[in-house]
């Protein structure tokens, strides 16, 4: 009995730290959704959200989103798989990572300067007689840069999956006469959907609300759910508007953190067999 009561208060930091630091946020970001520009109660936020405007701004940030993700997963999942065959797999998963740990708007400054117009991108162009062209607050830019930043976050839980699985199991789906399209689509891939389902979290949730890149990147060409939620709260101050975006960002996530949240149902891994 006494010590499940020394348990009890262990979970009291836990319990502290999500009132404080999850709860009492979105709280007050429901509260704040409920009061017009005039600070009077009312529920004209969530009607305006469900305006034309609004409406195109959440289906263009689910489109980027998309785009993001989908050339993140095509670039990442290869480049996962050619870790797991390598003899220093460790060393150059770290090097993947790495660049995840400097500051994002450093990264985004640097780009700043390899795609401007006298940047050595376009000094390359020139060389070449293409000559000089617009990289800058174009979707190109967006996306490219987007990619860059969330590949780490996609290639890790993909690694990780492909790492523990058994290789005996691609042995036999090629002993029983499997061609190289069908052993990736019926054995690898399968195995290895829980991994693609963590990256597609890590990478399509925050390319939703992003708002840095895409005023340095995109020049604001690009508008996100992200980029009106900073608009409303630090152009036109409309903290309720503002909070009312947020409200249906929080909504779009755990949905899709639901509809991507499966458990592993079994995929057997070497410690299994073995």
């Amino acid at each position: 009995m006494q010590n499940n009561t020394n348990r009890s208060y262990y979970l009291v930091p836990y319990f502290g730290w999500m009132m404080l630091f999850v709860i009492a946020p979105l709280v007050l970001v429901i509260y704040f959704s409920l009061f017009d520009l005039h600070g009077n109660f009312s529920f004209i936020n969530y009607q305006n959200f469900f305006t034309s405007v609004y409406l195109k701004l959440t289906l263009s940030s689910f489109w980027y989103a998309f785009l993001i993700t989908a050339f993140t997963l095509a670039i990442a999942y290869p480049t996962a798989y050619w870790l797991t065959k390598t003899k220093h797999k460790q060393l150059w998963l770290l090097l993947i990572i790495i660049p995840s740990w400097i500051n994002l708007l450093l990264k985004t400054y640097a780009f700043i300067g390899i795609f401007g117009v006298k940047g050595p991108l376009n000094k390359l162009f020139e060389s070449m007689g293409i000559g000089t062209q617009q990289i800058l607050y174009t979707d190109f830019s967006f996306i490219f840069v987007s990619v860059y930043i969330f590949i780490p976050f996609m290639i890790l839980p993909i690694f990780n999956s492909l790492d523990k699985m058994n290789p005996t199991l691609i042995d036999a789906a090629r002993d029983l006469g499997s061609s190289t399209w069908t052993t990736f689509t019926k054995v690898i891939f399968p195995l290895t959907i829980n991994g693609v389902k963590s990256g597609i979290q890590a990478v399509f949730i925050p390319s939703l609300s992003l708002f840095m890149i895409t005023r340095l990147i995109a020049g604001n060409k690009v508008i996100t759910l992200g980029t009106a939620i900073e608009q409303q709260f630090l152009v036109t101050r409309n903290w309720g508007m503002g909070s009312t975006i947020a409200v249906f960002l929080i909504m779009f996530m755990v949905i899709i953190m639901i509809l991507t949240g499966q458990k592993d149902k079994g995929a057997l891994s070497n410690e299994q067999i073995k």
